[in-house]
């Protein structure tokens, strides 16, 4: 359940060493070098691939994990010649009922194996407006929403699924990596039509034995049914971030930003 663990010393070891990929580092939020800035109700590290950057990636971790989890494939992502920000916050810590009740970062509380059950909606709705603080944050910051990408990895990638279509600025593009459907019920009368023609890229392995593949079929299903324009891409992994998903990744997001 629990994403292996990458601890800031080794992600900022990681980082140093590949300072040609990444000359700005930093956590958050960010106080004094950006002081006019709404202060985000979320810690966050972010990387910058070059000055002034003119496009964000939002990246949300799974479970278990924190922000510093997805970093080294900021160097698998960043390979466009127009500099780009990541930010990867870390969500709050919480008891996770399926892990025994044990504290650990998460966007919500899972309290049941099959995920469309007794769903923790509270934290659900607190967690995306968390996220949405982030998302109007990189518009404070001169980046416009149409040149956000959100994206995330299973507990993360199913809050990109959710606060994607809800956000009520048209964003770049939403990215879903073995993510599920959360509180669908209310997607039909939450849904923003600014975002109805966002492409949106889900990825799920098909030998995943955490969230199993069907939910994201699912999940596509709901989407492609009110006319969202979704990429399938099921891959030959588990529950995981494949190589062949981040060469997807990367293509998917040349494309929809313009970064060829």
């Amino acid at each position: 359940m629990r994403e292996p663990k990458v601890t800031r010393a080794w992600a900022r070891r990681h980082i140093m060493s590949k300072s040609s990929w990444f000359p700005f580092f930093r956590h958050g939020p960010a106080q004094t070098n950006e002081p006019h800035l709404s202060e985000p109700p979320l810690e966050y590290v972010e990387v910058e691939t070059g000055p002034r950057p003119t496009a964000s990636v939002v990246w949300l971790h799974g479970v278990g994990a924190d922000g510093h989890h997805f970093l080294p494939i900021v160097g698998q992502l960043s390979q466009a010649a127009t500099p780009l920000r990541f930010v990867f916050p870390h969500a709050p810590m919480r008891s996770i009922a399926l892990c025994n009740g044990e504290r650990m970062r998460g966007w919500y509380d899972l309290r049941n194996i099959d995920r469309q059950k007794d769903q923790d909606e509270v934290s659900i709705r607190a967690s995306f407006e968390g996220i949405s603080s982030l998302l109007h944050r990189e518009r404070e910051r001169g980046i416009a929403a149409g040149r956000i990408v959100l994206a995330g990895f299973s507990q993360g990638g199913s809050m990109a699924l959710f606060a994607g279509p809800r956000f009520p600025e048209k964003l770049a593009g939403i990215v879903s990596l073995s993510g599920y459907r959360l509180i669908a019920s209310s997607f039909e009368a939450e849904r923003q039509a600014c975002n109805q023609d966002t492409p949106i890229f889900i990825g799920h392995g098909t030998r995943d034995p955490v969230v199993d593949m069907r939910e994201g079929e699912l999940a596509r299903d709901l989407l492609r049914a009110a006319g969202y324009p979704v990429e399938w891409h099921p891959c030959s992994a588990g529950h995981e971030v494949s190589t062949e998903e981040t060469a997807l990744i990367g293509n998917f997001l040349a494309r929809i930003l313009r970064i060829a």
